[in-house]
């Protein structure tokens, strides 16, 4: 036996040795888990599915398998930025049970949880005009773990499938899936299954107001993922200038001609949104609203150059004349986005009215830009 043969011997039997005494990190222990023929050593086919569209990444020296080094290095680079200590993440969860990447969620738990109490659970929705984005968003210190800090809250972000890979209605779908997903673990990760709330800015903010309109819509309800028995169904949702209605997005002022073959509403039907106005409204939150529909409070400022002011108050008063709680509120001069300021004084708030019946809810109001 050489030298570098006897030091990777040495090496591994000394991380058994911890791992018996259950100091190891776990980082350490999924590498043991996963080393099924215990050689030091993790090749393709002995990787759980959701780890596997990593291999090449995480494969350094591209000799064909993973080493400890690489897979702790890997898992340090990807985690380190978004980790806290009061906070517990758990990454890329998929929950349309297969392995591609656009189709998983994080989970922002607790550090400490308390099993006794099943907290509300929020799920962050991201935006990117329905063609670029990602889950990692909802990671901002201001926004899932804001939250989750309280020790009221749990939290999770989902990516969703782009435009550039499936048009419409593929993103609602997506969306449903995840939510019946989280649904049906919320026992194993201890919150709760009946008051889900959701949160998504732009892009995300219309997804998020499909789904506080469409939670008994059958038609929008898809087959992803195999949890299908629950319901989509939520309890409140937090829109940040999401489009409502993407038929009247260029009556008003804005950067973007909406109506255009190759704007973001246009990519993400598949067709010029003027073109086939029946598919596009089945697309708008606007038209799915009804009495049956879940509170909002809504947030959008009054110059916001890519989706105009105008989609959140037309929407705002579908839902007042329909009886559904939703407030407004207006960011006087805002442009395309929001102060992180207003997660504590205005998100929560909300939230904790609605989820825990507990405090004053906000009113409508408009808020200087400062």
């Amino acid at each position: 036996m050489d030298k570098q043969k006897a030091f990777l011997l040495l090496s591994f039997l000394l991380v058994i040795g911890v791992f018996a005494e259950k100091k190891v990190p776990p980082a350490h222990q999924s590498f043991i888990k996963w080393d099924i023929n215990k050689d030091n050593k993790l090749t393709i086919s002995e990787l759980p599915k959701f780890a596997k569209r990593n291999f090449k990444r995480v494969d350094q020296n591209k000799d064909g398998s993973i080493s400890l080094a690489e897979h702790i290095t890997f898992l340090s680079s990807t985690n380190g930025k978004v980790e806290n200590k009061d906070l517990q993440i758990i990454h890329n969860i998929a929950y349309a049970e297969n392995e591609n990447p656009r189709q998983t969620l994080d989970l922002i738990l607790p550090n400490k949880p308390d099993h006794k109490k099943r907290l509300p659970l929020v799920i962050w929705i991201h935006g990117g005009g329905w063609k670029n984005g990602d889950k990692k968003t909802g990671h901002s210190p201001h926004r899932i773990p804001a939250l989750v800090k309280t020790h009221r809250y749990a939290g999770a972000t989902i990516s969703y499938r782009l435009s550039g890979e499936a048009i419409w209605p593929a993103q609602i779908h997506d969306c449903k899936a995840a939510i019946r997903w989280l649904r049906a673990n919320a026992v194993k990760f201890g919150y709760d299954p009946s008051r889900i709330a959701l949160w998504g800015s732009s892009a995300g903010g219309h997804l998020v107001s499909m789904l506080g309109t469409t939670g008994n819509n059958k038609e929008l309800e898809g087959t992803v993922g195999n949890h299908l028995d629950q319901t989509s169904r939520v309890q409140a949702v937090v829109n940040y200038y999401g489009p409502s209605a993407l038929l009247q997005m260029s009556d008003h002022p804005s950067k973007i001609n909406h109506n255009a073959p190759d704007s973001p509403e246009s990519q993400l039907m598949g067709f010029p949104i003027q073109e086939s106005k029946s598919k596009t409204k089945q697309a708008s939150p606007l038209h799915h609203v009804s009495a049956e529909d879940t509170p909002f409070i809504h947030f959008h400022g009054t110059d916001d150059p890519l989706v105009p002011f105008h989609q959140s108050k037309v929407f705002h008063q579908a839902l007042k004349e329909n009886g559904v709680p939703s407030t407004l509120i207006t960011l006087q001069s805002g442009g395309h986005s929001m102060p992180g300021t207003f997660t504590q004084s205005l998100v929560i708030p909300f939230l904790d009215s609605i989820l825990y019946k507990k405090g004053t809810p906000p009113t409508d109001q408009t808020e200087e830009l400062k």
